[in-house]
């Protein structure tokens, strides 16, 4: 898929009638309930009916379930993800008539103009950091604006427009297309390689996130003082003059992280900034969120707001849907759930899980997001998954992507180091009898995957309630 180059922005105001296609996705509907909430008219369809759609409906917005030509009705801007292929109807009938065609991010990037920025992007944490962005600024008395990636659990809402000068977004650099907002600040949390499949190189992912760092509207930079790619790029913008704040726990960062520890399902750290120190607790798990805590306050004190109210702030957030998120707890067996997709980050869930497990087992279900994902680190994703003390490894989630010849869910779970640990499954409809069978109580699950692999853990914790294992 080639990489979205940034386009001209126009107000929202200037915009028309507005159609998104897929409007049901998570990082589309939030946009189009902000354009309603301006007075914009709004329509949108998706393939599927949702919760999300009809809570769309009830927000002003003319919704369709299916795609057809004629729904695009008297738009003047037609608003596309990534995975919107060509041949999809409105989109041709929108090429045809020469409408406005605008990827998601030049329309979330139009609800930034005339406000001050905050662009949250990196490989890992993107949603968790520009949640808890959104929430100390909000408890900072900032009312910021937000769209972040899904939606936070205090709330129930991923999207709010504020009245505030601030305007925090996640950033995706999946496709290059977090080139296009006008942020004064961006957070960039680590750089690992991933979507090769769309940049092609690692040197070339990297190089993206300088580019972004590096543009004319950018005035403050905060990044991580510990990710290897963080710091290679640190350097070089300190070199160029931009102003740069590093977060982590690296003698030098310039808000740091120390005496790290847990304390039930939440993390503990004192946390030194540059006029401010103290201790930090959170509501949510891992070391990995004191970081983005961390990056959080950063941003925080770069818009002048106090240190204090920050890092008491911080213990409001009580984590997005789909990060570490508790299911259910049925005969002594604790159930979570997580969108970690990449290796780095199934490492970070299961260390946060084997934290919270005491005495018990951390057992895994995994369903590989992508074929060009599980071609390119298969080996990566079974030593990650290795962390757990029983595996549970299902077919490939495809997403927007075609199958490859000969990749499947099963080299993941091949390149899981003890075998005896491991099993797979192809069809992730077979997964929870399965982890049924497997379980005893003191065992924490945590399902993982960006795909369907959610639905898992209710299934599960319906079999263990009838006492099916």
């Amino acid at each position: 898929m080639p990489l979205i180059e940034p386009v001209p922005l126009l107000p929202v105001a200037e915009l028309g009638r507005v159609h998104f296609i897929a409007v049901g996705g998570a990082g589309m509907s939030g946009i189009a309930a902000l354009y309603a909430d301006l007075g914009v008219p709004v329509s949108g369809s998706d393939q599927n009916d949702s919760a999300t759609l009809r809570a769309l409906t009830e927000s002003g917005v003319t919704t369709y379930v299916g795609h057809d030509a004629a729904q695009l009705g008297a738009a003047d801007t037609v608003v596309i993800s990534s995975a919107v292929r060509e041949s999809n109807p409105e989109l041709a009938e929108a090429r045809r008539r020469g409408l406005r065609v605008w990827h998601r991010s030049a329309a979330l990037a139009a609800l930034m103009l005339g406000r001050v920025g905050v662009a949250v992007t990196g490989t890992h944490g993107k949603t968790t950091t520009s949640a808890m962005i959104a929430t100390l600024l909000t408890a900072a008395g900032a009312d910021p604006g937000y769209v972040v990636g899904s939606p936070l659990r205090a709330t129930g809402r991923s999207h709010r427009l504020g009245a505030g000068e601030v305007f925090v977004i996640e950033a995706d650099e999946s496709d290059g297309s977090f080139l296009q907002y006008p942020a004064q600040v961006v957070v960039i949390t680590n750089i690992e390689a991933d979507h090769l499949d769309n940049w092609g190189t690692a040197e070339a992912y990297a190089a993206g996130f300088a580019r972004l760092a590096s543009g004319d509207s950018v005035t403050t930079v905060v990044i991580s003082s510990d990710d290897p790619g963080a710091v290679r790029l640190t350097a070089s913008l300190r070199a160029a003059g931009v102003a740069v704040l590093t977060f982590g726990e690296s003698e030098g960062a310039d808000v740091r992280l120390s005496e790290i520890g847990h304390q039930g399902l939440g993390a503990t750290a004192t946390l030194s900034g540059p006029t401010d120190a103290g201790p930090i607790a959170l509501a949510v798990p891992g070391r990995y969120n004191l970081h983005n805590a961390a990056a959080a306050y950063a941003v925080g004190i770069s818009l002048g707001l106090p240190g204090p109210v920050l890092r008491a702030a911080a213990a409001e957030f009580a984590g997005t849907n789909r990060r570490f998120q508790p299911v259910a707890e049925v005969g002594g067996v604790r159930i979570f759930d997580d969108y970690a997709h990449h290796p780095t980050e199934v490492a970070a869930t299961l260390t946060a899980a084997r934290e919270l497990v005491g005495d018990g087992r951390v057992v895994a279900c995994f369903q590989p997001h992508l074929f060009t994902r599980t071609r390119d680190f298969a080996a990566e994703f079974g030593r990650s998954l290795g962390l757990a003390d029983l595996v549970v490894v299902c077919g490939i989630y495809p997403a927007r992507e075609d199958p490859l010849p000969g990749i499947t869910g099963e080299l993941v779970a091949v390149a899981v180091a003890d075998p005896q640990r491991v099993s797979y499954v192809e069809r992730i409809g077979d997964a929870a009898a399965l982890l049924a069978q497997l379980v005893a109580p003191g065992d924490l699950v945590v399902t993982i995957g960006a795909g369907d692999v959610t639905a898992v853990g209710p299934q599960l914790a319906a079999l263990l309630r009838e006492g099916r294992r």
